[in-house]
């Protein structure tokens, strides 16, 4: 057996150690189809140098020192480790995009299957985010003091994430609840609404995992974008509802899902503007501040040619 093929799957081993705590070789071996004897010859180094423990605990600090061998990139500044939690970020967002996408495609087309679809990829998006949030309590309990607050950075770009799969779920529900289909002027506001919201979650994610911190003004600009966007389909709605007899409760009720659908969009922008501060505070230890993107009054360059 070749080199690569050995170290995917000491990788396999390792991931299952990380992840699923298990009590034995034998349930290791068991999980992956292979023999006991190949799983302790290939955790044998492992075992001696410290990166496994007894009762199978992964030094994660330890593991960052051979993340070569599994072709992991890394930045000179991450921590210990911090590219296996990553790479499940990397995971959550491609399919929290996915998610959207499947909503939105529910909501333009009124395909109540394709809702039901996308509502069911939500239970996929909450065991990523607890999945996360078991890496880093992992790497709390073997190193509780070291790098905290870059620790449970983490947690919260999982739980951005988990946040964003919750608004797509609105906007796959209305399709499952609404009787009447969207109208095309509405529906144009809300197709720019979903390709913005889907842009700002891709390069927002971009900018934590890769340090693309030079993407943050982009990103703003498309915040205002969803802004104006919004305001727009608001007073669509509001034009709508206003030649609507007041007697017809079900058209009331459309409307009102209509304007949460706006603000899933308008939410699912606001949120990926945290995940980009987020970024800069992980890489750059500037502080996040709690005033909102919009009424901020200058700017600042992130971009690569910037870095302190």
């Amino acid at each position: 057996m070749n080199k690569k093929t050995k170290n995917t799957t000491l990788k396999s081993i390792l991931d299952i150690i990380l992840y699923e705590n298990p009590a034995t070789q034998d349930e290791i071996a068991d999980k992956l189809g292979i023999t006991r004897r190949y799983v302790t010859k290939l955790l044998q180094p492992m075992v001696k140098k410290g990166v496994v423990r007894r009762a199978y605990i992964l030094d994660i600090q330890k593991f960052n020192e051979f993340s070569e061998m599994f072709d992991e990139e890394r930045t000179s500044r991450e921590y210990a480790g911090s590219f296996v939690i990553k790479d499940i970020l990397k995971n959550m967002a491609e399919h929290v995009c996915q998610q959207l996408e499947k909503s939105f495609n529910a909501f333009s087309n009124y395909n109540v299957g394709m809702a039901n679809e996308a509502l069911k990829m939500d239970y996929t998006t909450n065991n990523m985010h607890e999945k996360v949030r078991s890496s880093v309590d992992t790497a709390m309990a073997i190193n509780p003091y070291s790098e905290f607050s870059k620790t449970m950075v983490f947690s919260e770009i999982a739980y951005d994430l988990e946040r964003i799969g919750d608004h797509s779920g609105i906007i796959a529900n209305f399709t499952l609840k609404e009787a009447y289909e969207v109208d095309s002027e509405m529906l144009k506001y809300l197709e720019d609404m979903y390709q913005t919201a889907r842009k700002m979650v891709s390069w927002s994610m971009e900018s934590f995992i890769n340090e693309r911190l030079d993407l943050k003004n982009d990103i703003m600009d498309y915040e205002e974008k969803m802004h104006a966007l919004q305001k727009k389909a608001l007073n669509c709605i509001a034009t709508q509802m206003a030649e609507t007899p007041f007697e017809d409760k079900d058209r009331s009720t459309y409307y009102i899902s209509l304007s949460r659908v706006v603000k899933a969009f308008e939410r699912i922008g606001d949120i990926s503007i945290e995940i980009v501060d987020t970024a800069v505070e992980y890489y750059r230890n500037i502080p996040r501040t709690t005033t909102p993107e919009r009424f901020r009054e200058k700017r600042q360059s992130y971009g690569s040619n910037n870095k302190e």
